[in-house]
């Protein structure tokens, strides 16, 4: 049996599922500049709320893959920034960003064709 056929050990599912979402990979490629205030961020991720980024950047902190720190200034400063599980995480990232900065046309192509073919009359 493979570990991806118990769905609370899949390696793949567990992973993908966080990182694959909407917003993880976009402030993940952001924090790849070096670290990030929170307004910074919520300006540089075009869309995302102020209660997704919240959201987004504490799940990517339980996961290790970003660093909170809060510095004692009145008021208090915090920073974002990659841990080196992030680095190494976005590494493999920027290759999927190139393929689909590379492959956005035929997608959308793709999709074109079938959004037309499951229009068609049978």
């Amino acid at each position: 049996m493979s570990r991806c056929d118990l769905d609370d050990l899949c390696p793949i599912r567990d992973v993908l599922d966080r990182i694959g979402d909407r917003w993880s990979t976009l402030v993940l490629r952001t924090l790849d500049g070096g670290s990030r205030r929170f307004t910074e961020l919520k300006r540089q991720v075009p869309d995302i709320s102020q209660r997704m980024l919240t959201q987004t950047l504490r799940r990517l902190e339980q996961d290790g893959y970003v660093a909170r720190t809060v510095f004692p200034t009145s008021p208090p400063r915090v920073d974002y920034a990659l841990t080196e599980l992030g680095r190494s995480l976005n590494r493999h990232v920027e290759a999927l960003v190139r393929w689909s900065e590379e492959n956005h046309d035929n997608v959308r192509r793709a999709r074109a064709r079938f959004a037309a073919h499951v229009m068609e009359p049978v």
